[in-house]
């Protein structure tokens, strides 16, 4: 035997059986027992206590029932599953209480998760004792599929508790297949979706009482904040993004009536007149560069721009978008349009 576990001739581990050793164990249930030379290229069935010794004939082996076995096999698992259990109550019972004290603590209240494991398995704790709300904001449209699958798993253990759900994205999100999938698979009782042009980072909120941002622009850091002025500060911005955002099953209005431009489309032109390229624009929407500059070239399609600069005039002239002298002034002196 190796020393992780592994028969040098057969390896595998302990607790393991092959296709091999299967093949014997289904001949030997059939016939009621097998040959001890047949066994010699599968130990497995012994070390697992498959098979026992014929105690008329000792050059056979007899089968133990499939489900004496399995009782056997899986009582020293139970028996681990059962300790493990017992230690998690025990160090929840010692460490739930201090949460409060570290709360009143700003340091101690906001703490700094290192590694995408780290923050996926502490994101997957807090979502197992939700009871009340789960709030997020997710910028962009392109999240991989491993990433909403985890999402998932995390939403419907805080339903089984009981919480609400509330994801806020971007526009851009309406036309993901993937995310209606992920979408499709949540029950609509437990879910309120809205979509905004813009939003902050990604943010989520659990039950009012803990949050989570990313720390680095790559997400491989976060922070988990449970200082309750900063949770309510976030609460309150994620409450006014809210209501701000259309409902996921509304139609985006329209650019402006007349006007053969789409919402998304409005939007683009609004970042471009104010002086945006395209790769900041397609940040800010959420999409990738390359839809914003196919959207950008059906503006100048529509509006028969001949140039960037021509469609920049030609937006403004159309009252599509307004000026940025006009906004400038209304954020100079809001008073005097009051």
């Amino acid at each position: 035997m190796n020393t992780d576990g592994t028969n040098a001739v057969h390896p595998h581990g302990n607790r393991e059986l092959c296709e091999p050793a299967i093949r014997l164990y289904e001949s030997a249930l059939r016939n009621g027992r097998i040959a001890r030379t047949e066994l010699a290229s599968t130990p497995c069935l012994i070390e697992m206590a498959l098979l026992h010794p014929d105690p008329l004939n000792d050059s056979w082996m007899r089968p133990v029932s499939p489900s004496a076995a399995l009782a056997h096999l899986l009582h020293p698992i139970t028996r681990e599953i059962d300790e493990r259990i017992q230690l998690t109550a025990a160090l929840s019972r010692t460490l739930s209480p201090l949460a409060s004290v570290a709360s009143e603590d700003l340091a101690l209240a906001i703490t700094v998760l290192e590694g995408k494991q780290t923050i996926q398995s502490t994101i997957y704790e807090a979502s197992a004792t939700a009871t009340a709300e789960v709030w997020t904001a997710q910028p962009g449209s392109n999240r991989p599929a491993d990433k909403l699958q985890e999402s998932l798993g995390n939403a419907r253990l805080a339903i089984a508790r009981g919480a609400q759900l509330r994801h806020l994205y971007q526009h851009s999100a309406r036309y993901s297949t993937a995310i209606r999938e992920y979408l499709d698979q949540i029950p609509g009782s437990s879910l309120k979706v809205r979509t905004t042009e813009q939003t902050v980072e990604r943010l989520i909120i659990f039950d009012r009482t803990v949050a989570f941002i990313p720390a680095t622009p790559d997400r491989n850091m976060a922070l988990e904040i449970r200082n309750p002025a900063i949770v309510r500060y976030l609460v309150r911005v994620y409450e006014t993004l809210w209501a701000q955002a259309t409902p996921f099953a509304e139609q985006l209005p329209t650019a402006a009536p007349g006007t053969p431009v789409t919402a998304v489309q409005h939007s683009i032109a609004r970042l471009l007149v104010e002086g945006h390229v395209d790769d900041i624009v397609a940040r800010k929407l959420g999409i990738s560069v390359r839809t914003c500059r196919a959207h950008i070239a059906k503006l100048m399609q529509a509006l028969d721009a001949t140039s960037r600069t021509h469609l920049g005039a030609l937006l403004v002239q159309s009252g599509i978008v307004a000026t940025p002298v006009a906004h400038e002034q209304e954020a100079r002196h809001p008073d005097e349009h009051g």
